[in-house]
């Protein structure tokens, strides 16, 4: 094996594996010629893009990192205060005030720093996401460039010597336009200037998009499909590059999605319905609230006080209401959660000190929307219905885009059907670095995709989980491949 390897790990946020096609990504169909297909790729539960990249840059489940979703409720503190994890100023304040322990398992950037490696990280995602991409690229001198805001950038000069080459940051698109621009410019930046001048060990190009447009316009919308053409053509640019020079400097390159989408078909208000049910509900702690509901699309419950028999009440309460999916609360042992009908958090993986209560996710079906794609839920945002939602247990939100390609890779144009996930990722790379990946990893080498001789298939095991109150019946289904566990999806039936 190559000890000169590097890598470049391509994200395309919230893409569905399903909307790729030789007419709308001919870039990532000529990636799968070049490659390798994970057709069995999935994310992390819950399936937002604040703990899926903590799960790519750890290479571990929420339980390790504590990204227990995109906002949560910090109860090491009194008062217990919200947390959005989309401001970056906020998450390196969290950082240094923890003694450097925002993060519960080391990531990436910190394990190569420690190998004498480098991570560059270029993203249009939120501040806080191309945060988390690699949270202390400060502390090593290591590149962190945002395609929109320079609170998130790192280091001065390499920002001032990229705008110098292609132009200022552009700002952020409003949400209803689809960002154009700030692909662009970090494609731009990581062939013009990052690769030419840095050469990292490892980057991280991640494209903030398709994501945003599936949440304003619909995941199977005309913008939206038009904004996966943009992307795919931007990555076009990167795949060029790498057939021209990356790959015979021993680059080699992943294509990944952090989630996927379906469709909201029916809005819901779960403050509405804890209210009739005669809890005091609110959004962020406060003195005259018992129960927090941090907004988004999976569900988390913070009681002002957890008592075993108030998380009964209010698991009794969500699971006779129409919307209420899969839920989960502290474990009572090796299957069943603390109240009556939930499964334990630690099945999703899902136990850190930070989690919730209460987690769900809301009650989704395999409806076919206006554009002809299979998943809807109902949902709780203040957006018309038919639009694109993630965070739950749905197949097609849990999905993944997932392709290799370069000189470590087996079989061009071949396709892996053994289930991987993003937990995966970094411990393979590490491997291509002959760097031993630490014990906080929950994820697996990729062996089966790796070099060219014929690998042993690893043994694959599928197991379910069931709890039951009254007429509500959850199923929880996993597969096991070695020591790697993947969760596959939950249905309600009653």
């Amino acid at each position: 094996m190559e000890s000169q390897l590097r890598t470049i790990v391509v994200s395309f946020d919230g893409l569905r594996p399903d909307l790729l096609s030789h007419e709308t990504t001919p870039n990532l169909a000529r990636l799968q010629s070049l490659g390798v297909t994970l057709s069995n790729h999935r994310t992390v539960y819950p399936s937002e893009t604040r703990s899926a990249f903590p799960s790519l840059v750890t290479g571990a489940t929420t339980s390790r990192h504590g990204m227990v979703g995109n906002k949560y409720v910090d109860r090491s503190v009194a008062p217990p205060r919200y947390i959005d994890t989309a401001d970056a100023v906020l998450l390196r304040r969290l950082d240094l005030e923890s003694g450097g322990r925002l993060m519960s398992a080391p990531t990436l950037g910190e394990i190569l720093a420690a190998a004498g490696r480098s991570l560059a990280v270029l993203a249009t995602n939120t501040p806080g996401t191309t945060r988390f991409f690699h949270h202390k690229a400060e502390d090593f001198g290591h590149v962190r460039l945002s395609g929109h805001f320079r609170e998130a950038c790192t280091p001065d000069e390499v920002l001032a010597d990229a705008e110098a080459h292609i132009g200022p940051l552009p700002p952020e698109p409003p949400k209803i336009e689809p960002d154009t621009a700030g692909q662009d410019w970090i494609t731009s930046a990581f062939v013009n200037v990052v690769w030419p001048k840095c050469r990292p060990d490892v980057t991280i190009l991640s494209y903030g998009e398709p994501d945003v447009t599936s949440h304003f316009h619909g995941t199977g919308a005309g913008a939206t499909r038009g904004i996966i053409a943009h992307c795919d053509h931007q990555f076009g640019r990167v795949l060029d590059w790498w057939e021209a020079e990356g790959r015979a400097a021993g680059v080699q390159i992943i294509a990944i999605s952090d989630h996927g989408h379906i469709t909201g078909h029916t809005r819901v208000s779960v403050i509405d319905s804890l209210q009739e049910a005669g809890f005091r509900p609110g959004t962020a702690p406060a003195h005259n609230v018992d129960v927090v509901v941090v907004p988004g699309q999976v569900g988390a419950l913070y009681l002002a006080e957890p008592s075993d028999q108030k998380i009964a009440r209010l698991v009794a309460t969500i699971t006779s209401q129409p919307w209420c999916g899969p839920v989960f609360t502290r474990a009572k042992n090796e299957t069943a959660g603390i109240a009556p009908g939930s499964l334990g958090n630690h099945l999703v993986f899902a136990d850190h000190p930070r989690a919730p209560d209460v987690s769900f996710s809301f009650r989704a079906d395999d409806s076919v929307d206006s554009f002809g794609l299979t998943g809807g839920t109902f949902y709780d945002n203040d957006r018309p219905e038919g639009l694109g939602v993630h965070g739950g247990l749905h197949p097609k939100e849990l999905a993944a885009l997932g392709i290799v390609a370069g000189s470590a890779f087996s079989a061009p144009g071949s396709v892996c059907g053994i289930p991987s996930g993003i937990c995966d990722l970094a411990p393979t790379i590490l491997h291509l670095l002959r760097i031993a990946p630490p014990d906080a990893m929950s994820g697996r080498v990729l062996h089966e995709v790796l070099g060219h001789a014929p690998r042993a298939i690893p043994d694959v095991r599928n197991e379910a989980f069931e709890a039951r109150l009254g007429s509500f019946q959850q199923v929880l289904r996993r597969v096991q491949v070695g020591r790697a566990t993947y969760v596959e999806g939950a249905v309600i039936n009653g």
